[in-house]
């Protein structure tokens, strides 16, 4: 049998190479996605995985990484975001406009690109295929010096609620994942005084996986991922 393709947008060292390896240990035939995908080598070689240079910004690239794909994607995850801090009075707009591009019209674009295809292609199964967003607790409240980042979080939670509503019936699994906490990716650790405060970049892939192979009787649209000591 054909390996079902998955496509990870933004990839880096932390949840996104997590994912991608789960998903080649389940079988897939992984693309990776990243502005620099030199920085990929060494994960592409363990997981057989492709990687391919793109802008996420450039609705033409992404289209065109959806139409190189060997086989219809049954797997997309959008995981790039820019962050601007400061005070609102203070921020470049040019700075916001690149932002709020990367973390909302790039997962617009990557969205419309992979449901093209999974619809043009029909569903297995009854199911056409997962569409993935990594959000972030900045997409349910904004927090101070952090307009930016809201912004693109809030519109990305947005545009997956709206496919899900429209794309769920006709066979494309559409969830926002609320990343409430900070990743312990390569690099970072717990502070001393706060031991388990992060979220393990392995555990939240596994849970992406579990998205990834719902019954669609009971799909889920969004989901909140938070350490287990953080207090609500």
């Amino acid at each position: 049998m054909t390996k079902p393709v998955a496509v990870i947008v933004g990839v880096g060292d932390g949840l996104s190479a997590s994912l991608a390896r789960l998903l080649a240990a389940e079988g897939h035939a992984l693309t990776l996605a990243a502005r620099d995908a030199a920085k990929l080598d060494a994960l592409a070689r363990e997981t057989g995985a492709r990687a391919v240079a793109l802008d996420a910004r450039d609705p033409a690239a992404m289209a065109r990484l959806f139409d190189d794909l060997p086989d219809t994607p049954r797997v997309a995850v959008y995981n790039p975001s820019q962050r601007v801090r400061g005070p609102v009075t203070d921020l470049d707009p040019e700075e916001v406009r690149a932002a709020v591009e990367v973390t909302a019209l790039g997962a617009f674009y990557m969205a419309q690109a992979a449901a093209r295809r999974m619809l043009a292609a029909g569903p297995v199964n009854g199911v056409c295929g997962t569409i993935l967003f990594t959000g972030a607790s900045a997409g349910v409240k904004g927090f101070a010096k952090s307009a930016t980042f809201a912004m693109g979080k809030f519109a990305q939670r947005g545009l997956a609620q709206s496919m899900a509503r429209e794309l769920h019936p006709q066979g494309i699994h559409v969830a926002w994942i609320n990343i409430d906490g900070a990743i312990r990716n390569p690099g970072r650790t717990e502070p001393p005084d706060n031991p388990d405060s992060m979220l393990d970049p392995d555990a939240i892939a596994r849970a992406y996986l579990d998205l990834i192979r719902q019954d669609r009787s009971a799909w889920s649209d969004e989901i909140t991922l938070r350490p287990w000591v953080e207090r609500f």
